[in-house]
């Protein structure tokens, strides 16, 4: 009994300590955001925002931290539509820009623009389990941020792809974008708590749709995969390549070649994606603007050879979910179930789906 509680003990210290180092660096204050894009959770409830605008990466603590158990069923139809009545404005006035699941408490997290152009007001709202939704205050967050450095001009037309996705693994905050520099696609990792930013490393990889190799695409969604025990970045790009980068090669100023391993089709725009686990085999599901959901096996990802030719599909074999119809955002919540949201842009429904 002695043993089982002294044990019981060290666990919840681990915790608070743990809890402790990836918040004691968040200061109350006004989290003075000028945009909302990408999302990415990280430990202890604390949720990364990028701000593209400013070209700052903002660290949140969303004081949500208590797992909360069963199984997640949400079915908002017309959400679009109800977090702009909670915003005071009509649906045509706001965009949805991304949204991420908290892993603690499964709650859903959203980043919106209230308005449209330069001066739309950047919102996070908060889905918990039961659909109800909130507004995330931003006016007195402990928070974090910090600057992305060699990003592009304010005013310059690639400003606002100066963070195009985001990922937190290993202590890091993976920053995907454009910079400034002659070879603009970026890839960086931030290390969290902030201390500092350098250079990113510049990317390119060979875009078998456009027949030659690039280095000024951006990358439009990303995620940490794991082969034969090494970190990677599946980066995918419009039109549709997916490149496989090593995370070790990703050095603060490095100029990197990626090793294109799949061609999904020309005429098409990424817009996300996730992996996941099914009966011991690993897939990847990708949102697209134009040729629907793809799931693809992710099994021996290393035995794809690099492709180096014109080609429109190649590579990694996939499928098309017919049933998945104009999905524009997805997150796995788990390795059964994910969240999606789906429909034309004056009618979106946000809902949790079987994986397929």
């Amino acid at each position: 009994m002695k043993t089982t509680l002294t044990l019981i003990l060290l666990a919840c210290l681990t915790a608070a300590l743990t809890f402790g180092a990836a918040t004691d660096s968040l200061k109350a204050g006004k989290a003075d955001l000028k945009s909302a894009g990408p999302l990415a959770f990280g430990p202890d409830g604390v949720l990364f925002v990028g701000d593209s605008t400013s070209a700052l990466l903002f660290a949140l603590d969303t004081n949500d931290h208590t797992a909360a158990p069963g199984a997640v069923n949400i079915a908002i139809t017309q959400v679009n539509q109800k977090i702009a009545a909670m915003l005071g404005t009509a649906a045509d006035q706001i965009l949805v820009n991304d949204l991420v699941v908290n892993p603690i408490s499964k709650n859903v997290y959203i980043s919106v623009s209230r308005g449209r152009g330069p001066d739309a007001i950047p919102v996070i709202v908060k889905v918990d389990r039961t659909g109800k939704l909130s507004e995330l205050a931003l006016d007195n967050i402990k928070h974090a941020s910090i600057a992305i450095s060699d990003a592009p001009a304010a005013g310059d037309r690639n400003r606002q792809q100066a963070i195009t996705d985001i990922a937190f693994l290993n202590g890091s905050v993976m920053v995907a974008g454009l910079s400034n520099e002659e070879f603009s696609s970026n890839l960086r990792q931030i290390p969290f708590p902030f201390t500092s930013v350098g250079k990113g490393a510049s990317v390119e990889f060979y875009h078998g749709s456009h027949a030659r190799f690039e280095t000024n695409s951006p990358v439009r969604t990303f995620l940490p995969f794991t082969i034969n025990n090494q970190d990677y970045v599946l980066a995918a790009y419009t039109c549709t390549p997916i490149v496989k980068i090593p995370v070790s090669d990703l050095k603060a100023g490095a100029k990197i070649k990626g090793t294109t391993i799949a061609e999904l089709g020309a005429g098409n725009r990424p817009l996300d994606m996730i992996s996941y686990k099914k009966n011991g085999h690993d897939y990847i599901l990708m949102a697209n603007s134009d040729r629907g959901v793809m799931k693809l096996d992710a099994a021996n990802l290393e035995q794809y050879k690099a492709i180096t030719a014109p080609t429109d599909i190649a590579g990694v074999p996939y499928q098309t979910m017919s049933d998945w119809k104009n999905v524009t955002q997805l997150e796995k919540v788990d390795d059964t179930t994910a969240v999606i949201l789906s429909g034309t842009a004056g009618n979106m429904d946000l809902k949790t789906l079987a994986l397929p």
